[in-house]
């Protein structure tokens, strides 16, 4: 399918904001409105191979875990994250974060989700709003990392290490 896009302008400079995503126990703060539950799948939260496992709080989704890894970390420019979800995990996702330098120090962030529907139902699901609400739901955790980086508000609870 093709990508959900958005995108925001954050009143910090790129490198601090990229340090801020790279580690991903650092994404539940700003997206616990709609991922929940998560846990690290290894003690190293930072970097490529660092990954997640975590429930999404669709609407109509009876197979609701997901699990990403980060697999293309670019200072300061990307970072790209591998998922799968839904049922049997069967689902295929890939998140990018593009970060560009905007003037007075700013940084202009942009996120982009694609998911790969395997069977009818899937895609039926994916025309059904799913977009739609993942375009929304994403577009307001921009909104909350730009508050978490500027203001230091609006902190969510960081991941642990599942079982540690």
């Amino acid at each position: 399918m093709d990508p959900v896009r958005v995108s925001i302008v954050v009143g910090r400079p790129r490198e601090e904001v990229f340090d801020y995503l790279r580690d991903i126990a650092n994404h539940p703060e700003f997206t616990d409105h709609f991922l929940t539950d998560w846990h690290l799948t290894r003690e190293n939260s930072v970097g490529r191979g660092a990954g997640a496992r975590f429930r999404v709080l669709a609407p109509r989704q009876r197979f609701s875990w997901m699990g990403v890894s980060f697999i293309d970390v670019d200072r300061p420019w990307r970072i790209v994250e591998a998922g799968r979800g839904g049922k049997f995990n069967r689902i295929r996702s890939l998140t990018t974060y593009t970060l560009e330098p905007y003037p007075e120090g700013t940084t202009h962030v942009e996120l982009s989700i694609e998911t790969e529907p395997v069977t009818i139902s899937d895609h039926l699901m994916e025309r059904l709003g799913l977009r739609r609400w993942f375009r929304r739901q994403n577009r307001r955790a921009l909104k909350r990392l730009r508050s978490i980086l500027e203001d230091g508000e609006g902190r969510g609870v960081r991941a642990t290490v599942a079982g540690g």
